[in-house]
């Protein structure tokens, strides 16, 4: 693995990192509570959440904790996208009740915001809340939810003013996931899994204490989610920051060769080109970084590497399971005889990977949504290519 950030990072007498690495050495097995009170869970989130640490400091946490082999809780949604949202607009009754839970694992979470026929135009959702005294009630469905089935609690839009425009009129809620009227339908995937669900709204009632920032203004806050979605979606890693890299399939490759087994050309040149684009993913990677320890905000680096990452990470999971062959396909096999560097190739862990990555350049806004945003948004091109712009052949009419 190439970690291009190493050299960024302060050594072992920073008063900080001996700080972090004295606390670890008396918890050497910290609970999930214990991390979320240390505030190093989510170390740059404000006190007493967190640390208010600088990237700096947040990178010295990373790098102590996995020094000491400690996992932070798993949490994805509730962490990385529910709870900094929570943190920005929430009121303190709202940050008291939910974020330790939140930051603990003890309340896991779960996002409710595409709809059917609302997947990469968000803001033409369809699910209505309409207000009831101290409540709103909740008509509609959502779908593509993760782990809706696990879920103590869901971040919801909802539309509550009808005659506005569709980036208006849109609020954003805190919904418990087990409320009467909720209806959860799991979507059986080629996996054999069901990390997705449909799940409807009958007459849900959520208490107006559960509004999140301002009635209406649900979009500016999704926008602040969604955002803090494609950075977490975008660490490196062929399953979202969770699998394996391209630096395993150049591992396998050569011991492979060391057995004396040859690799044809076309798949010494794919495994080349994973090598290539993992650099170039690391390149990218430490500019993002380096903008913000300058204490600037990273500009299209997020879409860019997120369109990057996911088809790296489908290609990833392709040769790997090239280079083992058939075996590569059938979960539960084994192999003893493959050297270590390649039997993960093999494991039924790799096989349900491989399926799964399908999903990558879908989950958190498709590729083909991502390209629209650098080209509208950085490029400056119009919204859609009109029969008066463009002649038949795509060509600049006159």
């Amino acid at each position: 693995m190439i970690d291009l950030t190493a050299s960024l990072l302060p050594g072992d007498d920073h008063e900080f990192r001996r700080e972090i690495r004295a606390w670890l050495s008396e918890h050497p097995r910290p609970t999930g509570e214990q991390l979320a009170r240390r505030g190093l869970v989510a170390p740059h989130w404000p006190r007493p959440w967190g640390l208010d640490a600088s990237p700096i400091e947040q990178l010295l946490v990373d790098d102590e904790l996995r020094r000491a082999g400690v996992q932070r809780p798993t949490n994805p949604i509730g962490i990385g996208w529910a709870g900094p949202t929570i943190v920005m607009a929430g009121t303190q009754e709202q940050k008291d009740r939910y974020l330790f839970e939140l930051l603990s694992g003890e309340h896991f979470w779960c996002q409710l915001f595409s709809e059917p026929e609302s997947g990469s135009d968000l803001a033409s959702l369809r699910t209505t809340a309409v207000r009831d005294g101290d409540e709103w009630v909740v008509n509609g469905q959502k779908i593509w939810t993760s782990a809706a089935q696990f879920a103590q609690y869901g971040i919801l839009l909802a539309r509550t003013d009808a005659r506005a425009d569709k980036h208006h009129g849109i609020t954003y809620f805190i919904c418990e996931m087990r409320a009467p009227g909720i209806e959860i339908r799991p979507i059986r995937e080629m996996t054999g899994g069901a990390t997705f669900n449909e799940v409807f709204f009958t007459d849900v009632r959520i208490p107006h204490d559960n509004v999140v920032g301002d009635v209406h203004d649900g979009w500016r806050l999704a926008r602040v989610t969604l955002g803090n979605e494609r950075v977490s979606l975008s660490t490196g890693g062929a399953l979202w920051g969770r699998g394996p890299t391209a630096m395993d399939v150049v591992d396998a490759a050569r011991a492979m060769r060391t057995r004396g087994v040859t690799l044809d050309a076309d798949v010494r040149d794919q495994v080349t080109r994973l090598y290539l684009r993992h650099v170039l993913l690391e390149l990218i990677r430490t500019r993002t970084l380096v903008q913000r320890l300058a204490g600037a905000e990273p500009g299209p680096e997020a879409s860019v590497r997120k369109i990057m990452a996911d088809e790296h990470g489908q290609d990833v999971m392709a040769v790997g399971q090239r280079l083992v062959g058939a075996t590569a396909m059938l979960l539960g096999a084994t192999n003893a005889e493959l050297p270590r560097e390649v039997a993960m190739f093999a494991s039924p862990e790799w096989a349900q990977g491989t399926l799964f990555s399908r999903a990558l350049t879908i989950g958190g806004g498709t590729g083909e949504v991502q390209r629209n945003i650098l080209a509208e948004r950085v490029l400056g091109l119009p919204r859609d290519a009109t029969p008066t712009t463009f002649s038949a052949h795509g060509n600049q009419a006159s």
